[in-house]
């Protein structure tokens, strides 16, 4: 991030740094407008520009929201690994529905996304997973995440349990970690302007079809 970029945030904090946002053509996709602010918060200096809150809810309707890391994105959609026994994976697995949001805050930008998951492919995962580092990968096989520790030192002796028996060898992949895919159906991207007069661009996809609309703020 340079001096000038710097500078251009610091003075137009609260009122957009970016320019308005753009007429489209009929076949511009959310996906093409994602991939460009993307980048955008990517060279903004932002900490982490791929954190993202997830949303869920169980089998009862109770909501719930964490924070989690972007891995990928395409056409297909947005996704990110965890633990299948977490849970957000028990209230995906019960409830597909989800949402997601992105927020960075000092360009003034937001990206609410929602859709339903599923799965990825079990190859997708292992392949994730041993691009980890190999603390990571022992940790994925210690931590029974979301569960409670039975004493205080359970994790810490549950990763010395797996370093010793994995030892200097490859960490095989567990088969209840991989990733989630959210298939999205209403993205909208929204604009912080000056006088909260913020600029709020909408797609919707239906029969496949992605069609755009804009809303006021």
């Amino acid at each position: 991030m340079t001096l000038f970029e710097k500078l251009r945030c610091l003075l137009t904090f609260g009122q957009g740094v970016a320019l308005p946002l753009p007429e489209l053509s009929a076949h511009t996709t959310p996906m093409q407008l994602f991939e460009q602010w993307f980048a955008d918060a990517n060279k903004s200096g932002i900490l982490l520009p791929e954190a993202m809150s997830v949303s869920s809810c169980d089998a009862s309707g109770q909501p719930s929201s964490r924070m989690v890391l972007l891995k990928d994105y395409d056409e297909q959609g947005f996704v990110f690994y965890t633990n299948y026994a977490s849970r957000k994976s028990h209230d995906l697995a019960e409830n597909n529905k989800v949402a997601l949001l992105f927020h960075w805050n000092v360009l003034q930008r937001q990206i609410r996304i929602e859709g339903t998951v599923e799965k990825v492919s079990e190859q997708e995962s292992a392949d994730y997973f041993h691009s980890r580092d190999r603390g990571s990968q022992v940790g994925a096989w210690a931590s029974k995440q979301s569960q409670k520790l039975n004493y205080d030192d359970e994790l810490k002796d549950k990763m010395k349990y797996y370093q010793e028996k994995f030892g200097q060898g490859e960490v095989p992949h567990p088969n209840f970690w991989g990733g989630w895919r959210v298939k999205p159906h209403a993205i909208e991207f929204w604009q912080g302007r000056a006088n909260r007069l913020h600029d709020r661009l909408c797609f919707e996809k239906q029969d496949e079809q992605w069609h755009s609309h804009r809303l006021n703020p």
